[in-house]
């Protein structure tokens, strides 16, 4: 009965995701876009924390070395519903999007190890954004920016306990999409607009490990050390460039070709870090702070040139939070068993963006949000339905940028099985 409802809840998932777009930022517009959290809806609940979380029947996507606490096979899958509310010094805007945001399988690899494997975006990009120039009170010129598309991951991790306490993770990626990215132009009382248009296909591959290490402190509290680690890597970018004349009616009519060429870029990631720290009673209570850290990334080649004047800072991001589940073996009340949680983050994306593309008045993107959420049992087993809601904040609209207020509703089904048990002979 829980294999039929994997496969339904799956399929319907998988239809939503395909038929919306699965972005709506305006700095979406910018590399490979957005860059998406590899975190489950209980971490993300938790404002995003979980490098030093290491559960038996949970799923933890930020550090490979908790797949070694794996003691049930965990499947789990999420659904993410993104709203956003835009808006620069002339104008407002509203969007929403809806898709799969992962799916994954752990299972248990005797008493010391973990194995979990999945996909998951790896970035989003969807925007369509409109410019246009004055004189006076007329339009003059009109430019239409549009992009749709990202990249996905395909992830392997397995984990294993050194010794008490002490486990250690490793795990591949393998990044692939298709970008497409446009311009469309039209200047008054001219007979035809002009669109430059890319296509692109990235594929990459990259590696992660990660430490963690728990021990017991007085009174049964336990005290949780995380690092996870994202070594450098690069991800190839190759397509073709396009730009023609088109007739503007009911529907756009290409006509003359202008260039038509192939291109090719590259993005550099230097090593990401995040490190953690937090304490609490197992199966009762946990609170922790991750901090994250990475160089700039490098953009290279025709690809991420065309487009706007942009660069890169170091990143950085900070995440609070933790969960409360008042007695997880409560026979006598469901919400008992219910767990609460909650969070926040402070996140320096690294992108600096100069809208007047003169190379001198770059400004840097922030994101502050705040999350919580809970999760429901659905089984008397530990399978549970998560619910993740999030408020929050990114850029500013001034110098010609824009500001972001969204509200993300995610939701997740984790469910959990004992797989190759010894067969009882009586």
């Amino acid at each position: 009965m829980i294999k039929k409802i994997i496969v339904v809840i799956t399929l319907f998932i998988s239809v939503v995701s395909i038929a919306q777009k699965n972005n709506t930022s305006a700095y979406s517009f910018f590399g490979i876009g957005d860059k998406n959290n590899s975190s489950t809806v209980e971490q993300l609940s938790m404002g995003g924390v979980g490098v030093t979380l290491a559960e038996s029947y949970r799923l933890n996507l930020l550090n490979p070395a908790s797949n070694a606490s794996l003691r049930l096979t965990t499947y789990s899958l999420a659904l993410e519903n993104k709203n956003t509310r835009a808006k620069d010094s002339n104008d407002k805007q509203r969007a929403a999007a809806t898709y799969l945001s992962y799916l994954a399988m752990g299972i248990p690899l005797g008493e010391k190890g973990g194995l979990v494997f999945g996909l998951l975006p790896n970035s989003t990009v969807g925007y369509s954004l409109l410019s246009n120039k004055y004189e006076g009170d007329e339009t003059i010129e009109a430019s239409l920016y549009e992009g749709e598309g990202g990249t996905n991951k395909v992830f392997l991790g397995v984990g294993y306990k050194i010794f008490k306490g002490f486990s250690f993770g490793l795990q591949g990626n393998y990044v692939f999409g298709k970008i497409e990215n446009s311009i469309l132009n039209q200047v008054k009382d001219a007979s035809l607009a002009t669109k430059y248009k890319t296509e692109s296909n990235v594929d990459g591959f990259s590696l992660n490990a990660g430490i963690q290490y728990k021990t017991t402190l007085k009174n049964k509290l336990n005290l949780h050390i995380g690092g996870a680690f994202e070594f450098g890597n690069e991800i190839n970018a190759e397509g073709n460039e396009y730009l023609y004349s088109v007739i503007l009616s009911n529907s756009e009519s290409p006509r003359d070709t202008i260039l038509n060429k192939k291109s090719d870029g590259k993005l550099k990631s230097p090593l990401k870090t995040t490190l953690g720290v937090g304490i609490g009673k197992q199966d009762k209570w946990y609170a922790g702070v991750d901090y994250s850290f990475q160089n700039a990334l490098e953009l290279k080649g025709d690809v991420f040139d065309n487009f706007s004047k942009t660069d890169y800072d170091n990143y950085s991001k900070v995440s609070v939070g933790g969960f409360y589940t008042p007695k997880i073996n409560s026979i006598t009340s469901y919400w008992e068993r219910v767990t609460y949680r909650a969070g926040f983050k402070f996140e320096n994306t690294g992108l600096l963006v100069d809208s007047s593309g003169n190379g001198t008045d770059f400004t840097s993107i922030k994101d502050f949000g705040i999350s919580f959420g809970v999760g429901l049992p659905v089984t008397k087993q530990l399978s549970s339905l998560n619910f993740g809601f999030e408020f929050g904040k990114r850029g500013k609209a001034t110098k010609g940028l824009v500001e972001e207020n969204y509200f993300n509703f995610r939701l997740s089904l984790s469910l959990n099985d004992k797989w190759f048990n010894k067969r009882q002979i009586f």
